[in-house]
């Protein structure tokens, strides 16, 4: 039996789809972040991007999202390395520092909603989306005390 891609291909080397699987689902990304000016420390809210769609963990115009929303990060094979706030349990990061999937991953398990049964998502725990907030200081009513 041959070895699964995320194990034998680099980032770089994955086809478009091989790379898109990647993606768990668990909308973690597409949540709002604060970050410390003086430290860089990150900090999480609870706050959806205004596309993400809560139920599904995945964005209402993902095609569209990087001409749509001005601040949306496109990830790719050179940035996955360098972005600070992809979380501890995102595939890109996994397998970007050598690390193997999670059983809860659907190209482990084969199901698309074994990492929300994991609670690896963020289903039903988006409070807000950035389109509710009026200010940015609104921001700080919705902070978590760690990743989600």
């Amino acid at each position: 039996m041959d070895a699964p891609f995320w194990k034998t291909k680099t980032l770089e080397a994955m086809t478009p789809a091989e790379w898109e699987s990647l993606c768990d689902g668990c909308g973690k990304c597409c949540l709002s972040k604060l970050e410390d000016e003086d430290t860089g420390e990150i900090y999480w809210t609870s706050v959806g991007c205004r596309l993400f769609d809560a139920e599904s963990c995945r964005c209402a115009d993902y095609a569209n999202r990087l001409a749509r929303v001005p601040d949306c990060v496109g990830l790719t094979p050179q940035n996955v390395r360098t972005i600070t706030w992809l979380p501890r349990t995102c595939a890109y990061r996994l397998v970007a520092e050598g690390h193997d999937l999670y059983w809860w991953h659907r190209l482990v398990s084969g199901s698309a909603e074994t990492v929300h049964e994991a609670g690896i998502s963020i289903r039903g725990r988006v409070k807000a989306t950035e389109t509710d907030l009026a200010d940015p200081d609104d921001y700080f009513d919705y902070m978590l005390d760690d990743e989600p």
